[in-house]
């Protein structure tokens, strides 16, 4: 692992990639590149045939750069800095600072490389690679460029190594509702990747982070306990948790909104009996009415029975009795039966 400061002042942790994969990528750039100029070669001198030696070299020397020298370039610069052999590597060049290359970062490879790599049959490229502590060739270092490798295999993942057996389940109570993502980004970072540390660096890193996460919860380190051993046994509670939630929020998801067998309150029924339930049988209800039965007349069983039919409406009021002195004739036909009139025997 190799770490170098971008123009944001972020340190950027790649891997460089050294001379087995570099040299693997080369040689398949160049199996291809020199089967692509040996064809082009070919038809050229078939084309050629009836110019003179010295345009023939200058169309020989013309292809050497275009091919040789002009594809790879062009290859670089399109592809921001992959290659069909680094793309079969997993490898990619990049700026000192991480960036992608330009065309004068690949320029300047392909100039020096002519020298350094096909002058010299790689031999320069190779001594360069071993001495240069990120495996960089001549090229590299005037174009100020770097290949690294983009493809890391998952088996190098190291997983946070569990704490001591004892502190299992210790930290249960310990309230991790104030620590930061990013302190629990940073004690992730820190145990997979303390071993690859230098054991007092490790060892200043890891108090400084126990004592970031002790402020943050409000409980101190317990005596005795080593800063890693906290770090990993309060890591593995926050994951316990988190599965926990994950469980219960599954459970939640995969029940029904209503349960067959789930009890249905009927009002001025309790305590005698009532719905039992959508898919079973109906109890009894006698709040003042007759009780429910099936069709074999036993109560509780099939359907209930049909309802009473309503009662049937009360008689009209009769007709208040005629005032005294009053007629028929005068209450039919429309007189006041205060008039005077009456009619004869």
């Amino acid at each position: 692992m190799s770490g170098f400061v971008t123009g944001d002042a972020v340190v950027l942790g790649v891997r460089p990639a050294r001379l087995p994969s570099r040299a693997l990528a080369l040689l398949i750039d160049m199996v291809v590149i020199w089967a692509l100029y040996l064809g082009i070669s070919l038809g050229l001198v078939l084309a050629t045939a009836s110019l003179d030696e010295a345009a023939a070299a200058a169309v020989m020397v013309g292809s050497f750069l275009l091919v040789l020298v002009g594809v790879p370039i062009a290859v670089e610069t399109l592809t921001r800095g992959k290659s069909l052999g680094k793309l079969v590597c997993g490898l990619r060049v990049v700026r000192d600072d991480g960036g992608p290359i330009r065309f004068r970062h690949a320029l300047v490879r392909g100039a020096v490389g002519v020298v350094e790599i096909l002058a010299t049959f790689g031999v320069v490229a190779c001594v360069a690679s071993l001495v240069s502590e990120r495996g960089r060739r001549i090229g590299d270092v005037f174009a100020g460029t770097l290949v690294v490798r983009e493809r890391v295999s998952a088996g190098r993942v190291d997983a946070v190594p569990p704490p001591p057996p004892w502190l299992a389940g210790r930290f249960a109570s310990l309230d991790l509702s104030r620590v930061p993502d990013g302190l629990w980004l940073a004690v992730r970072q820190y145990l997979t990747r303390m071993r690859q540390l230098d054991p007092q660096v490790g060892a200043r890193m890891a108090e400084r982070l126990a004592g970031d996460l002790a402020e943050r919860t409000g409980v101190d380190v317990p005596q005795g306990v080593a800063p890693t051993a906290y770090l990993a046994a309060v890591v593995q509670e926050r994951q316990m948790r988190d599965a926990r939630r994950v469980t219960r929020g599954a459970e939640a998801g995969a029940g029904l909104p209503y349960a067959g067998a789930a009890a249905v309150d009927v009002p001025g029924a309790a305590g005698q009996g009532g719905i039992a339930g959508l898919g079973g049988a109906y109890g009894s209800v006698t709040d003042g009415g007759p009780e429910m039965t099936g069709p074999s007349g036993a109560p509780g069983g099939g359907s209930p029975a049909p309802a009473p039919a309503p009662a049937p409406a009360p008689a009209p009021a009769p007709a208040p009795a005629p005032a005294p002195g009053g007629s028929v004739m005068g209450r039919e036909g429309g007189k006041s039966a205060g008039t005077g009139f009456v009619p004869p025997a």
